[in-house]
């Protein structure tokens, strides 16, 4: 299933942790920064990881569905 960034923001404090356990190079002014805006948190982490976006966005992803 793929979220929307309005799914993403609901959900940010239930999945921020693992994102910080997955990249731990983004800093707490990096998340604050993004807060929930799905394509700003993808580009950040493509930035820092040099990841892909399929690959990233899948992430996300995944931690949303466990969410539910």
């Amino acid at each position: 299933m793929t979220y929307t960034t309005d799914k993403l923001t609901g959900k940010w404090n239930q999945i921020v942790g693992s994102i910080k356990e997955t990249w731990g190079d983004l800093t707490d002014h990096d998340l604050e920064k993004v807060k929930g805006k799905k394509d700003q948190l993808i580009g950040l982490i493509q930035e820092k990881y040099g990841s892909a976006k399929e690959e990233v966005e899948h992430k996300i992803n995944e931690w949303l569905d466990k969410t539910h």
